[in-house]
């Protein structure tokens, strides 16, 4: 089920044991002025005429490891694919190799901002990053600063709000667009059903809430029986899954963001007899490293949305695109299992992102860059399922936002049309 939202206004390497990873490029050198843009045209800080060089801050340890170092493998491997190949030819004419340096922030949105403070003199711009509290915490000092913080994990819509945030780019869809992707498809249905619902007490909750009843509203066979809250800094959620039990809902919107959270509340349920139909966020909804060891198969549904192929769906075993993923992402990206989470793929789209916009830069400024970024539209970046695509010129809305709802079907997803 295809929902193009654009409309509206309303994310393992091994590396626990380290906070910096630096992919070297293939060529480079330091042969330009850091001077910034003070000149007209001068370059930025982090390129010169042989290379550039792009900063991320993520979770490299603790709960959110796993889905944080695929933000780096992926863009990692894009890169180091095109450094082998030679270096990607910029708008100005140069060939440039791409470095990348990502440090642990642990999902800490305190050492975030340390992360960024130590990078940002020597970086061309930020990117792939994930978590809302770790990019917000740095989000004024990288405006501040005229840093570009870019295509990075996170649905909060305050990333691609033009006015507000002008060296700001978001790269999944918001929140409030995929949360407003179920409520379509439940609307769907002609049945009866009650809704429990269990969000994130903050912005990654709220939109996806926002985004659910924006789109049920008038459903009169629809109702909202109980929602509650949990603390991203939580370690159980049993006491809200035993209350939410009691309300005999036979849907339950989950807007959870941290992965054995999210394990324990599909096993939770379970103990406790409720076994309603599941409607999870896209970052926390991996097959491998979330449905199955949370035992999905007791629930009737699993729905999440996607905007990319996954490499463990038999449909896209022999796909040629999801080859050259998994080969790059094993060669450049020291990932050499397919990946558990999304968040590999979505980055290796990134790198892809970046790639349009050094491409048709036409000075190595930051202000050249981000001009270029925002100037992409309908880009079909490999591993893009069909009808979803990369545009960034809409105002209030991140690189992709357009998602396709799925269904879980014991190893990956299919999508869907309607509410089963």
């Amino acid at each position: 089920m295809k929902r193009h939202l654009g409309s509206r206004k309303a994310v393992g390497i091994a590396a626990a044991s380290a906070l910096a990873l630096t992919v070297t490029a293939c060529g480079g050198g330091n042969d330009a002025g850091r001077g910034g843009d003070a000149a007209e045209g001068a370059p930025s800080p982090g390129i010169t005429d042989t290379s550039v060089t792009l900063g991320i801050t993520t979770p490299l340890s603790g709960a959110t490891a796993g889905p944080g170092t695929c933000t780096v493998a992926g863009v990692t491997a894009y890169m180091g694919m095109k450094n082998a190949e030679g270096g990607i030819e910029f708008g100005d004419g140069k060939t440039r190799t791409v470095e990348i340096e990502a440090l642990d922030d642990t999902y800490d949105p305190q050492q975030a901002k340390a992360n960024y403070d130590q990078l940002k003199d020597d970086v061309f711009a930020m990117t792939a990053g994930l978590g809302t509290p770790t990019n917000r915490a740095w989000l004024d000092a990288a405006i501040a600063d005229e840093v570009p913080q870019v295509l990075i994990m996170t649905g909060d819509p305050i990333f691609s709000e033009t006015e507000q945030s002008p060296w700001q780019l978001g790269f999944v869809p918001i929140y409030q667009n995929e949360g407003e992707a179920f409520g379509e498809l439940l609307a769907t249905s002609t049945e009866e059903h009650k809704v429990a619902i269990l969000a994130q007490n903050d912005d990654y909750g709220e939109g996806y809430v926002e985004g659910f009843k924006s789109a049920i509203e008038g459903s009169d066979n629809i109702e909202i029986v109980d929602e509650l809250t949990y603390e991203a800094t939580d370690t159980s959620v049993d006491a809200q899954l035993t209350e939410l039990a009691n309300s005999e809902a036979d849907i339950f919107f989950n807007a959870m963001s941290v992965t054995p959270l999210m394990i324990s509340a599909l096993q939770k349920a379970q103990q406790l007899g409720w076994t309603p139909s599941w409607f999870l966020p896209s970052n926390t909804s991996s097959p491998t490293a979330i449905l199955e060891p949370g035992g999905a198969a007791a629930y009737p549904g699993i729905y999440s949305v996607s905007f990319s192929k996954a490499p463990q769906s038999p449909a896209f075993a022999e796909d040629e695109d999801v080859q050259t993923y998994l080969s790059a992402l094993k060669d450049y990206g020291n990932y050499p299992d397919p990946p558990a989470f999304p968040h590999c793929q979505w980055s290796w789209m990134v790198g892809a992102t970046l790639e349009q916009a050094f491409q048709n830069m036409e000075e190595p400024t930051r202000d050249s860059f981000m001009e270029a970024l925002r100037s992409i539209e309908g880009y079909e970046a490999p591993l893009m399922l069909p009808d979803t695509s990369v545009s960034t010129g809409e105002d209030g809305q991140p690189a992709v936002s357009t998602v396709v709802v799925q269904k879980f079907n014991g190893r990956g997803y299919d999508t869907v049309e309607t509410f089963e």
